[in-house]
């Protein structure tokens, strides 16, 4: 294993060992201090942490006329306590741990990325600590430093054997509540109005929503209904992910949602929510797909059905590639992993692109 690739998986154990749950903005301080202190050691100037509420967001400047915006987040979806079931391992070939694929590994390739350039001027690193939970605090920031830098490189994992990500769907989720009125379940059930009989009927009518020739698909994924067995449900509450791989479509989607009509008249409906993340098209990673070809011509390119804060500068008409991150599998999961020794390589291909942007 040769130095560099160890010094890599040293950092990774920094990060992953600092736990980062998005709804936990100690633990997100934190960790902003563990990739602001490495920044600091490779780049050699510490970035500044942005605080909005949710915990700091990370922005790092190698100074001069701002050209590429490193985007990325040191949020994970996994809850504080993780590492004690699932710490931080290295064992044929594959590092594991909570958040090292999606995506402390790829924070990790790029600061070593950058630190492989002598000329750093141009580029930025922005990290935020809410991406997990839909980028509420960090999005008009990411927006600006996107429009700014006119270039977007983002960090999140990987396709499949290490495809970039050249499309992504938008995405959204949305609650609908059913509101109904309780009453005995045994001794005068006619006396209510099921929330959950209600709330099935709504389910069948939101899932003929999906368009498989738009590629459109509409899951509900959550439900909450009811008190107690012998209780007739007075409310349920049903959540439904929603992915679009175009504006008409989410527009389309978001009249349906609105226009949800009760079945019994004496239930009510009430929809919050909307695609919130617009469509990534892959003609935003036009002007980039071709630098990363020119470094390695084995890359190859996916649509994807996830979404990421790429979307929202692609959607501000800025170029951007995606999935510039490690390779591995599992996101999300408790498999999650790295290929270990892809880490160089994919710190030099990053590295790449951007002296293609700046120079």
């Amino acid at each position: 294993m040769g130095d560099v690739l160890e010094m890599m998986i040293d950092d990774l154990r920094q990060l992953v060992e600092a736990e980062s749950p998005s709804s936990d903005p100690q633990l997100l301080a934190r960790s902003a201090e563990v990739v602001a202190n490495l920044i600091e050691r490779h780049l050699g100037t510490r970035p500044t942490l942005i605080d909005e509420g949710a915990g700091p967001h990370v922005h790092w400047t190698g100074g001069g006329d701002p050209k590429v915006l490193i985007l990325g987040h040191h949020d994970t979806v996994f809850p504080s306590g993780t590492l004690d079931q699932r710490p931080f391992n290295v064992e044929n070939g594959r590092a594991t741990g909570p958040g090292v694929f999606d995506m402390k590994a790829g924070i990790v390739q790029a600061i070593h990325a950058v630190a492989s350039m002598n000329d750093r001027s141009g580029v930025e690193i922005l990290l935020s600590c809410d991406e997990e939970v839909g980028s509420k605090t960090s999005r008009s920031l990411l927006e600006e430093r996107a429009i700014a830098c006119g270039t977007v490189l983002v960090l999140e994992p990987s396709g499949d054997g290490g495809a970039l990500k050249t499309g992504r769907k938008g995405t959204g989720t949305f609650e609908v509540v059913i509101g109904g009125r309780a009453a005995h379940a045994g001794l005068e059930p006619h006396r209510g109005v099921n929330s959950l009989v209600e709330a099935a009927h709504q389910v069948l009518a939101i899932a003929e929503f999906a368009d498989d020739l738009q590629e459109t698909t509409v899951t509900p994924t959550v439900a909450h209904a009811g008190t107690a067995d012998n209780v007739v449900p007075a409310e349920t509450r049903i959540r439904v992910d929603v992915r679009v791989t175009s504006a008409e479509e989410a527009h389309r989607i978001e009249a349906a949602f609105a226009d949800l009509a009760p079945v019994n008249p004496e239930a009510t409906i009430e929809v919050n929510g909307r695609v919130g993340r617009p469509p990534m098209p892959e003609s935003a990673s036009a002007e980039l797909m071709p630098l990363a070809l020119a470094h390695d011509a084995s890359v190859v390119g996916v649509a994807v059905g996830g979404g990421s804060d790429g979307n929202f500068t692609a959607a501000r008409g800025v170029p951007t590639l995606d999935g510039l991150g490690a390779v591995g599998g599992g996101a999300h999961a408790d498999h999650e992993y790295i290929e270990v020794d892809t880490m160089p390589g994919r710190a030099d291909l990053l590295a790449a692109i951007i002296g293609a942007r700046t120079s």
